[in-house]
């Protein structure tokens, strides 16, 4: 059991992370993956959280919300962050603002082969916009999102927290060292 839940990054390890590095918005688009983060995030009165429509518009909300002196994080799917391209060069980087993009990487593997284009086109885009990343896969690598806050604050560039495993157990509830289903 032990073993299993070392495996898992649990939704408040990350909230955890938001509030070290003095989070104010995650800028999102709720689905179903990642609803029991979603609904954690919601219940933070420190907290506010701003849904988007298309993830391009991602950058461009956290600029304004950097310019208003808040500290805003894109949370998005790989996918997305392949769509917020324009965005994210146009915002993030000839804006010259520190951003921490946390981005779920759907379709990666370790266990094989990955199939999923999503997945095969992710880290060259972001080596290709010279974007450093930072990969979370469970509770013991959540540290590293502090990194890429440190970083993002440092060199006033946009940095990336891969989630591995597309979110995997996040829609668990961690409770007396047990996961449930939600």
């Amino acid at each position: 059991m032990v073993e299993q839940q070392a495996a898992v990054l649990s939704p408040s390890a990350l909230v955890d992370e938001f509030r070290k590095n003095g989070v104010t918005h995650i800028i999102t688009i709720p689905d179903s993956e990642t609803n029991y983060l979603y609904e954690l995030m919601k219940q933070q009165e420190w907290l506010d959280v701003v849904p988007i429509s298309r993830e391009g518009e991602g950058p461009a909300t956290a600029l304004g919300l950097n310019i208003a002196g808040k500290t805003p994080v894109v949370l998005i799917q790989n996918t997305g962050l392949l769509e917020s391209g324009d965005s994210i060069r146009g915002m993030a980087l000839d804006a010259g603002f520190p951003l921490v993009l946390v981005v779920g990487y759907r379709g990666w593997t370790r266990r094989g082969k990955t199939t999923d284009s999503a997945a095969v086109y992710t880290e060259p885009f972001l080596n290709a916009f010279r974007i450093n990343y930072y990969f979370v896969e469970r509770d013991t690598d959540a540290p590293r999102i502090s990194e890429a806050f440190e970083e993002a604050r440092q060199t006033k560039r946009p940095v990336v927290v891969l989630i591995g495993d597309e979110y995997h157990g996040w829609n668990r509830e961690q409770t007396n060292g047990k996961a449930a289903q939600q």
